[in-house]
Order: C-alpha cells, then structure tokens, then sequence
C-alpha cells in the first residue's frame, strides 16, 4: 500500500475543495497566498507545523481577511489535514485582535486577545514567535507581490515588524528589510511572481 500523501499535499487538495482557488486576493488567488506564505516559512526553515500553519493560516478567515473556507466548528477536520499543533496555530492566527494583541507581543506576559470576544491570555514565548513568524509571512508576501499595497501599507508593516523583531527568526528580518526597503536584491526569498 503506497504511503498517504505529506499534509502539505492534503491540506491544498482539501483547500482547492473548499474553493480557496477561485477567491482572489493579491497577487492571483487566496490559494495561491497561502502556498507562497508556506514556501517564506519554509525559506526561513521553520518547522513543519508552522509552516503547515502558514498554508492554512486563512481558513477560518482573519481579522484583515474575512472569507472563511472553513468555518470554527469544522476545526477537527483540519486537525486531521494537518495535525493538531498547525491547526492550533491557525486558530490562533484566525482569533487574534491584532490592534490589542501586537503592541504587547513581545513582553514576557505575551497578552493575547480574542477578536470574537475580548477575552483575553497569556501566549508562552513559542507560541509569540509562532504568531510573530506567521504574521511576517503573510504580510511579506503580500507585499511582495503588490506593489499597491506595499506603498501604501510598508510604512506601518515595518514598523509592526520592528515592535516583533525580538520575536523574529533572522531570516525573516532580512526578507522584511528586504522587501520594505526596496532592496529586493537582497530579498533572501528572491522576487516573488504573481502567478507563484
């Protein structure tokens, strides 16, 4: 019996079911994103759940995109897709208050706040890197590939981006300084293709 296919595998067949192929979001679809958010995480050698979190980090929708492929009670089967940690990851991901939760990251009491309710907990220091490291990702990628958006929202990006630097694997600051300061020859992650 030939082995099952690698998680990545399955969570894009499971995305393109769910539609994530036909949703457009800058630089082609919501599909496309998220496999090149993935492929950042992988350059930047993080660890498989988090990088299974990068290419599933929309699926319940965030605060900045609201499409859900999959909605909050379908959260068990996107733990089988991807395991338990990656999903938890994206959870995470999709539940933050980005306005509230930020600002703070980086101190040790790592204050995180739930958009859908206010409520509010402290995040370990992996778990702050992770967010960070995701959140750096995603935000890169779309900049990369949007000129637009890159010149209207690189400002307050990289300043988010130094507030989380402490949080920051190098690799991802280098792609970060890369990217928002024009010095796209020194992008560790080479220029990024809309059709990628």
């Amino acid at each position: 019996m030939p082995a099952p296919p690698p998680a990545a595998d399955r969570a894009v067949v499971l995305l393109r079911r769910l539609g994530a192929d036909a949703i457009a979001h800058p630089g082609g679809t919501l599909l496309q994103h998220l496999v090149r958010v993935r492929a950042l995480l992988a350059l930047w050698e993080a660890r498989p759940a988090l990088q299974l979190a990068g290419l599933c980090h929309a699926a319940y929708g965030t605060e900045a995109f609201s499409p859900a492929v999959l909605g909050l009670a379908r959260r068990a089967e996107l733990a089988l897709v991807i395991g338990p940690e990656a999903e938890a990851l994206v959870h995470l991901y999709a539940l933050c208050d980005r306005a509230a939760t930020y600002p703070g990251l980086t101190h040790p009491s790592g204050r995180y706040v739930e958009r859908f309710t206010g409520r509010t907990r402290s995040l370990t220091l992996d778990q702050r890197r992770d967010l960070a490291e995701l959140t750096a990702a995603d935000e890169l990628d779309i900049a990369r590939v949007d000129p637009q958006f890159r010149a209207r929202q690189g400002p307050r990006l990289m300043a988010l981006l130094v507030r989380l630097r402490p949080l920051l694997s190098s690799a991802a600051w280098q792609t970060a300084d890369a990217v928002l300061t024009g010095r796209h020859d020194a992008d560790p992650a080479g220029p990024a293709s809309p059709a990628a």
